[in-house]
Formats: C-alpha cells, structure tokens, sequence
C-alpha cells in the first residue's frame, strides 16, 4: 500500500525534526521537505504540537524495528545478540545524517515532564530496556533487568558523546561510532560480571 499524505507529512516532519531540532523548525520547512500543502497539514493535525508526538511514534516504531533485525540477523547466541546492539548502534552513529537520539532531543528541548513529547521520549527509553533485558533474560543473568539498565545507560553515553563531541578518540582513530565501541568494551565487562 503506498503511504498516504499523513503518512508523508509524518515522514517529512521527522526528518526536519531530526536534522534541526522541534523548536528551531517551523511548519513552513516541514511542508517543503515533504512537498505537503498547509491544507494537508491542518486536515491531520490540530497544531505542531501534534505533529511532533507523531513524529517521534513514528521514529521510535522505525528505529526499534530496526535494531531488532539487525540484532535477530546477526546471531542467534544470546550474548552476541546483545552485543549486536552496540554494534547496531555504531553503524547508526557512523551514518552521515546522524543527529544524536531524537528522543534525548525531545527531552532536552520540552520542558514539562508530563507533555506529550516527553512522554513518548520515556516510552522510547523504557521500551529499549524492556528489550534488552529480553535479551539479558536470554543470557541467563541473575538480574537482567538491573543488567538492562547498566547497558542502557552505556548506549545514551555514547550516543550523547558521538552527538555532543562527534569524533571520539579510540585506538583505531576517531569516528563518532567510536563511542558505541568504546561502550561495546564496557558492556562486555557488565556481561561478564553477570
């Protein structure tokens, strides 16, 4: 089925989100990008607002996706597999259009915990946990969800480091996807202890 106009208009606005930020971007740049009329914007959405919660549904739905099948792909050995989310997350860093997490952004930018925005950002966050202690639970640890949370913490370091810093030094040069090897290590040594 092709994707309808929201569909398009969604599209459009993560894209602009993703490359500017939600304050800095303006309706007006959403609608170019997407080739989208005012009208189009308007018979789906009732203000910006709106249309930044579905932006991020709909990064969070493509991101997890993602990972995930990349992750299933590459092993079907527990540990390797969450490893493989490290390893997901440097090819993603490594990506010339990456902009840091866009849910980390959203929390940066709204202010009011209880918005709209925030709240999909949490989502975003807790359902990555949820995934990897999935996964944690796979390995056999004795606490996967505490596991969870350390590697969870790892992966927001080093997507701030690779967004804030951009090339981290390692020992085989710099590249922002420098930061998920570098946190790939540590997870090993957690992954060890568990």
């Amino acid at each position: 089925m092709p994707p309808s106009k929201r569909d398009d208009l969604i599209d459009a606005a993560m894209r602009v989100f993703c490359r500017n930020g939600f304050h800095s971007s303006g309706l007006s740049a959403i609608l170019q990008e997407g080739g989208i009329s005012r009208m189009t914007l308007y018979n789906h959405f009732k203000s910006k607002d709106e249309l930044v919660v579905a932006a991020l549904r709909r990064r969070d739905e493509i991101f997890r996706n993602r990972m995930m099948k990349f992750v299933e792909a590459k092993s079907d050995d527990p540990v390797q597999r969450l490893l493989a989310v490290f390893e997901y997350h440097e090819q993603w860093m490594n990506d010339r259009d990456f902009s840091g997490c866009m849910f980390i952004n959203a929390s940066a930018e709204f202010s009011d915990a209880q918005c709209a925005a925030r709240r999909v950002a949490a989502d975003h966050k807790r359902d990555v946990i949820t995934y990897l202690c999935s996964l944690c639970k796979a390995c056999g640890f004795a606490q996967p969800m505490e596991t969870a949370e350390q590697l969870s913490l790892l992966l927001d370091g080093a997507i701030v480091s690779a967004h804030v810093v951009g090339q981290v030094q390692d020992g085989g040069g710099t590249s922002t996807g420098n930061a998920a090897r570098l946190a790939k290590r540590m997870a090993e040594k957690i992954i060890l202890a568990s």
